[in-house]
Formats: C-alpha cells, structure tokens, sequence
C-alpha cells in the first residue's frame, strides 16, 4: 500500500443535529513524515486543543495507532467528557471496523498511524436531549467512512472535475447559515 492517504466523511446524527460527525483523517507509515508528524502532535500539547490517543476504554488504545485532533477549541469540561467519552469510543471503533472489514489490512496495523481531527458542534454543552449512543454511532460511521474514502483514493480527481460544477458547499447556500 502506498501512503500517505487522506480521507474526510461528514455523517448526519439519526436522532440529533449536534450528533454530527465530519473527521478529516491522514494513514501513513510510522517511519515516515505521518510518523514524525504523529510524533510531534502528541509530545506538542496546545491548551484547548489536548491531542489524545483513540481509545476504546482507558487503557485500550486501537491498532493501527490513532490520534485525535479537536477541530473546535474546547473550554469547558462537559465538552472534553464528551470528546473524551463518546466520540473517543466512536471512534476507535470505527477504526477497528477498518481493519475488520479489511479496509485497513491487517498486517499494516502496527507499521501505521491515523492522525484525525475530529469536529463536534461547540453546542452539545448546553444540549439537554443529546443521545450519546447517536454521537458514539455517527461518530464510528463516520470514522470508518473516512478510513475507506482514503484508502481507495476517494474521490478521485475524474470524480472531483466531472461533479465540481454539481457540488455546493452547505455552508454557502442561502439560508442554511450554520445548519448542517
């Protein structure tokens, strides 16, 4: 397999808007710049934007090796328990379904890394209805959704210049201003 691989997905929560999930993701090689990169990002802590590992507990981290990245700068500690709870979880299993599913192959697994930033809406601090079991689920569909459009090269330049005509970014049509 040839790397580096770079990958996004944007998952909409089935049960709450705040459950959306959009990781933008790099798999490369230990050994190389992702390795070095990997490296520095997890021995080169930014307040408000702590860099942890993809756990499925604790003291479960997945294979291949996975760091989390916060998109949104993170102030108050709900948020944090949040990331740190069910997008963590979400997202180590999305990882692990790769492998299981073949998407990552299985005797890479110890030879690469995944670095992902990982988004979560600022807003699921003052949510009161907010399903955790949604955000974990969007979380890992979307994670194993950027894992497989990176390893096949999704999408491809033909794709990207037959469709760039077609494609309007939700974030610039009227009257969507901060909907997803």
């Amino acid at each position: 397999m040839q790397y580096p691989r770079i990958g996004e997905a944007l998952v909409r929560g089935e049960k709450h808007r705040l459950s959306a999930a959009e990781p933008e993701l790099m798999i490369g090689d230990l050994n190389g710049p992702v390795g070095v990169a990997f490296a520095t990002l997890l021995g080169g802590q930014v307040e408000g934007h702590t860099r942890v590992l993809a756990l499925l507990n604790g003291d479960v981290a997945v294979k291949p090796a996975t760091l989390m990245v916060s998109k949104v700068t993170v102030k108050k500690s709900k948020y944090t328990n949040i990331l740190m709870g069910s997008v963590q979880a979400g997202i180590a299993n999305g990882v692990l379904d790769a492998v299981r599913d073949g998407t990552i192959p299985r005797e890479e697994v110890d030879k690469i890394g995944i670095i992902a930033t990982v988004w979560l809406y600022p807003e699921v601090v003052e949510a009161t209805d907010l399903d955790y079991q949604d955000l974990f689920n969007t979380h890992r569909k979307s994670m194993h959704a950027a894992i497989r459009k990176a390893m096949k090269g999704e999408p491809t330049i033909d794709w990207l210049l037959a469709n760039q005509d077609s494609i309007v970014h939700s974030y610039h049509q009227k009257g969507l201003e901060g909907k997803l």
